[in-house]
C-alpha cells in the first residue's frame, strides 16, 4: 500500500469512529430532546386537567342559584360550555398518544355533555315553572355528573403524575447518557488519533530506519539486509538500493575481471616491449653492419669498376694498334664499347644506389638518438636557412612566398631538416604544366587543420615494394621509435602547440596512396622523382620527438599541403 494510500487511512478510520460517536451522541442529544418535550407536555397537561373540572363547578353554582332563585337567566351562559370544550379539545390533543388517557377524557367530556344537558332541562323546567323535580340539583351535594367528572379528573391526573415522575427520570437518565456518550467520543477520538499516529509512525519509522541502514550499507559496501516487504515508495526505494547494490557487486566483479585482464595485457605489453627493444638492437646492429661492413665492399666495387674501365680503355688501344682485321675488330670494339661499358655503368649506378641507401638508413637511425638542444627557435630564419640550402637549381622551379612564421619550441637544426624536407619534396613534384607555387606559413591561433590523412605508424616488410630499386620498405619507424631519447617521451597533449604549412600546387597524392606517403623508401611517383624516399619520414621522427605531428591534405592534379604541429611552450612530463 502505498504511503499516500495509508496516510489516507490514517484520517479516514479515526474520522469514522468519530463519525459514529457523534452519531451516538446525536442519538442521545435527541432522546434528551424527546424526554424533555415529553417532561413539558406531562407538566402542561397537568396543568390543564386542573383547571378543567373549574368550569363545570362555577356552572353547578349558578344551576343552584337559579334554582334558589327561580331565575332561568343564570344557567344560559354559552360561554362556560365554549371554554370547557377548548380545554377538553386541547387535552384530547395532548393526550392523544395515550390510549388510557385519551379515553379518560373522552368520558369526562361525554359527563360535561350529561351535566349539559341537565343543566338545559332545568333552565327549561325554571321557565316553565315546573321546579319541583329538580330540586336536589340546588341541594348542598355536587350533581352525579359532576362527581363522575371529578372521579375521572382525579384518576387522570394520578396517572399522569406517575407518567411526568416517570418522564423526569427519563430525562435525567438521558442527560446523563448524553454527557458520557460526549465525554466517550472526546476521549475516544483522541485515543483514536493517538494510536492510529502510533501505529503508523512504528510502521513508517521502522521502514525508514531499514531503508537508512541499507543505504548506510550500501554506502560502506557492505551487503545490504533482505529487501522490505511492500509496494510503497520505501519499499520500491529500498528495492533500487538493492538492484544497486546487486549492480555494484556485478560492477566490481566486471572490474576485477577487466583488471586481470589489464594485467595481462600490460605484461603482454611488457613482453612485447622487450621483443620490440631486442629487435630493435638486432635492427642497430644490422644498419651498423650495413653502414661498415658494406660500405668497403661497395668502395672496392667502385674502385674495380673504375679500374675495369681503365683497363677496358687501354684494350681498346691495343685493339686499335693491332691492325686486325676488319670483322674481328668491328666485334671486339662492340663488346668493348657496347655490352662491357653498359654493365660498368650499371654497376657503379647500383654501387651509388646501396650507397645512398645506407646513409639514408643512418640519417634515419641518428634521428631517434640524437640529444636535442631545446630551445625558442625563430621558425623565420630556420625556413631562410632550408631554402638557401636547397639543390641548385630546385630554387629555381616555382615562386617560393614565406609567410609570417611565429616561434616554436624545439631543436633548430632538427627544425630546419623537417622544413628541407617538405620544400624539397614540394619543388620535387611540381606539376611542368603550370607555374609552381610554393607557400610556407603557420595557421593561426584558433584556425582548424584536420589531421585527415595522418598515417599510422610502422609499416613492415610486407609493405609496398620501390619501383626503381626493387626495395622492400623496412620497419624503419618501428626501430627510430624504440630509440627515442627517454627524455623526449612526452606527449603533447595539454601543451599549447602551433601548426605550420608547406603548400604546392603540384601534381598531387592519390588518397590511396596517402596513408604511405611517411614510411620510409616509399617513393609513389616511382621512377619519376629522384631521391631515397626518406625524406617525409625522417621529417615525421623529427616532429615526433619534438611532441609534435605532421600530416598531408592533398588533391591530385591539384597540390598538396603538410601540415607540421609542434609545440609553442616547453614539453610537459606526463
Amino acid at each position: 500500500m502505498k504511503l499516500f494510500a495509508k496516510g489516507l487511512l490514517l484520517i479516514a478510520i479515526p474520522s469514522a469512529i468519530e463519525l459514529a460517536l457523534l452519531g451516538v451522541v446525536f442519538d442521545t442529544q435527541g432522546e434528551a430532546a424527546e424526554a424533555a418535550k415529553s417532561a413539558e407536555n406531562s407538566k402542561q397537561i397537568l396543568w390543564q386537567a386542573s383547571s378543567l373540572a373549574h368550569p363545570l363547578l362555577r356552572e353547578a353554582a349558578r344551576v343552584r342559584t337559579a334554582i334558589v332563585l327561580e331565575d332561568p337567566s343564570f344557567i344560559d351562559r354559552r360561554a362556560v360550555w365554549a371554554e370547557f370544550s377548548d380545554r377538553i379539545s386541547l387535552l384530547e390533543h395532548m393526550v392523544s398518544d395515550n390510549p388510557v388517557q385519551l379515553a379518560r377524557v373522552q368520558r369526562i367530556n361525554d359527563y360535561a355533555h350529561a351535566w349539559r344537558a341537565r343543566c338545559g332541562e332545568v333552565a327549561d323546567a325554571l321557565r316553565a315553572g315546573r321546579i319541583s323535580g329538580f330540586a336536589h340539583a340546588g341541594g348542598d351535594g355536587l350533581p352525579p355528573e359532576i362527581d363522575a367528572v371529578r372521579s375521572e379528573l382525579d384518576g387522570f391526573v394520578a396517572e399522569q403524575t406517575r407518567l411526568d415522575d416517570a418522564r423526569g427520570a427519563s430525562l435525567r437518565e438521558t442527560r446523563e447518557r448524553q454527557q458520557e456518550a460526549l465525554i466517550v467520543a472526546v476521549v475516544g477520538s483522541m485515543l483514536i488519533w493517538a494510536a492510529t499516529a502510533i501505529a503508523y509512525a512504528r510502521n513508517v519509522g521502522a521502514r525508514l530506519s531499514a531503508l537508512s541502514a541499507n543505504a548506510q550499507r550500501l554506502g560502506e559496501g557492505v551487503a545490504l539486509a533482505r529487501p522490505l516487504a511492500g509496494d510503497d515508495e520505501i519499499a520500491a526505494l529500498d528495492a533500487v538500493l538493492n538492484q544497486t547494490s546487486q549492480r555494484l557487486r556485478e560492477a566490481e566483479h566486471e572490474q576485477a575481471a577487466l583488471k586481470r585482464q589489464l594485467q595481462e595485457r600490460a605484461a603482454d605489453l611488457a613482453a612485447a616491449n622487450d621483443n620490440l627493444r631486442q629487435e630493435s638492437q638486432d635492427n642497430e646492429m644490422f644498419i651498423y653492419s650495413v653502414s661498415h661492413d658494406l660500405r668497403s665492399p661497395l668502395v672496392n666495387l667502385q674502385g674495380f669498376s673504375k679500374e675495369l674501365q681503365v683497363s677496358c680503355g687501354d684494350l681498346r688501344e691495343q685493339i686499335d694498334a693491332a691492325a686486325l682485321p676488319a670483322d674481328e675488330h668491328r666485334r671486339m670494339v662492340e663488346v668493348l664499347d657496347g655490352d662491357v661499358d653498359e654493365s660498368l655503368q650499371f654497376l657503379r649506378q647500383a654501387v651509388a644506389r646501396a650507397a645512398a641507401i645506407i646513409d639514408a638508413l643512418l640519417r634515419i637511425s641518428r634521428a631517434g638518438r640524437l640529444d636535442y638542444r631545446w630551445q625558442r627557435v625563430n621558425v623565420g630564419r630556420v625556413v631562410e636557412r632550408a631554402l638557401a640550402g636547397l639543390a641548385a637549381g630546385l630554387a629555381q622551379q616555382a615562386r617560393i612566398e614565406v609567410r609570417e612564421l611565429p616561434p616554436a619550441w624545439g631543436d633548430p637544426g632538427a627544425l630546419e631538416q623537417i622544413f628541407s624536407n617538405l620544400i624539397d619534396n614540394a619543388l620535387r613534384h611540381l606539376d611542368p604544366a603550370r607555374p609552381g607555387q610554393v607557400e610556407i606559413g603557420a595557421l593561426e591561433p584558433g584556425e582548424a587543420a584536420t589531421p585527415a590523412s595522418s598515417p599510422e605508424p610502422g609499416g613492415g616488410p610486407s609493405g609496398p615494394v620501390d619501383e626503381v630499386a626493387g626495395w622492400t620498405a623496412l620497419p624503419v619507424n618501428a626501430y627510430v621509435s624504440a630509440h627515442a631519447n627517454a627524455r623526449d617521451a612526452l606527449r603533447i597533449s595539454g601543451t599549447r602547440t602551433r601548426t605550420y604549412y608547406v603548400r604546392d600546387n603540384g601534381i598531387g597524392i592519390p588518397a590511396a596512396y596517402q596513408p604511405l606517403l611517411f614510411r620510409a623508401f616509399q617513393r609513389l611517383h616511382g621512377g619519376d622523382s629522384i631521391g631515397q624516399g626518406t625524406g617525409l619520414a625522417l621529417a615525421r621522427r623529427i616532429a615526433e620527438r619534438h611532441g609534435g605531428r605532421i600530416w598531408v591534405e592533398s588533391t591530385q592534379g591539384a597540390g598538396s599541403t603538410f601540415f607540421v604541429a609542434l609545440p609553442d611552450e616547453p614539453l610537459r612530463a606526463v
